[in-house]
């Protein structure tokens, strides 16, 4: 009898074959090379499926006891997006970054996890299998929704949250899909017109050879399922009493920036907010020098006010 072919799930990201992930990877390592040098990789298993991990840093090791840092992409990437932010993150202190099940990482999803207790679920298993009792954890876009949920539902490991450009604070409207769309398709443009085309989209990834290719490489091999997330209420974000630091894009157009500044600090006790101009939904990409300071001013912030429990792993 001939053989069957597996099905694939319809509610599980897959990457479409084999070799269309593996240039996904080649992509992404050129950014990985960019960044901060990986110190290890490890997979780790929670009920999702199994994580992949990347431990940075630091640099100086009497900096190994400080509280660690952990990375949470945004959708339809990896933790390759984190080239602009490892170098100076690692330097101060442990770093590691999650990819994301369900995103084209090298992590393997096996159960879906876009509602939000299996992904606080996820996370918390994760950070477990680490042996991470005490971070600053760190998203960006999905991964700001993430970190966001996070800080509702399970915060117990949670030291500090950053959110950058997050999800989950507002529906994702039509203007960001369709900024999104032009985006993927101005990757495509004329080499003359890019520059043109990224001042308008406020989208580097369009001038920057890398992450174009790498952009681009994903989106032919890798089929993200799931929904985008729905937003908390301000009862919800009330309910956070993890020190909490939101940074938007003063173009942003998955959150209305100037609304987001007055709310999150006015229903998050003791929240920062800040926007950083000449930036869409990328500050830390395009501004990664003062987005990180900022990130790490913060975490000296926090540590100072409550010592840090032990490192972990």
């Amino acid at each position: 009898m001939p053989e069957k072919t597996a099905r694939v799930r319809r509610d599980i990201g897959h990457y479409v074959n084999d070799e269309l992930r593996d240039r996904y990877f080649a992509a992404g390592d050129v950014l990985f090379a960019m960044g901060a040098p990986i110190r290890s990789e490890r997979d780790v298993e929670t009920s999702f499926g199994t994580t992949h991990v990347y431990r940075y840093g630091p640099t100086d090791p009497a900096a190994e006891s400080r509280t660690p840092v952990v990375l949470i992409h945004g959708s339809g990437g990896s933790s390759a997006q984190w080239y602009p932010n490892t170098r100076a993150l690692s330097a101060e202190r442990p770093v590691y970054a999650l990819d994301t099940p369900g995103d084209p990482g090298r992590s393997v999803q096996r159960e879906p996890m876009w509602q939000p207790e299996r992904a606080a679920q996820w996370m918390d298993e994760a950070l477990d299998a680490l042996g991470l009792d005490h971070v600053h954890l760190v998203g960006s876009s999905y991964g700001g929704w993430l970190v966001i949920n996070q800080a509702h539902l399970r915060p117990g490991r949670l030291a500090s949250v950053t959110a950058l450009d997050p999800g989950g604070l507002e529906k994702v409207g039509l203007r960001f899909f369709v900024w999104i769309f032009a985006s993927l398709f101005a990757t495509y443009a004329p080499k003359s017109w890019r520059p043109r085309l990224a001042a308008w989209l406020e989208q580097p990834v369009i001038v920057v050879p890398e992450l174009r290719t790498w952009i681009q490489a994903g989106v032919r091999a890798f089929r993200i399922r799931r929904p985008a997330p729905l937003p908390l209420s301000d009862v919800e974000l009330g309910s956070i009493r993890t020190p909490f630091y939101l940074i938007m894009g003063k173009r942003s157009l998955l959150v209305h920036p100037k609304r987001q500044l007055e709310r999150v600090p006015r229903v998050i006790a003791g929240a920062r907010a800040e926007i950083v101009s000449a930036t869409g939904h990328g500050p830390q990409i395009d501004h990664p020098e003062l987005v990180n300071a900022r990130m790490l001013g913060f975490m000296e912030d926090v540590d100072s006010l409550a010592p840090a429990a032990g490192p972990g792993a």
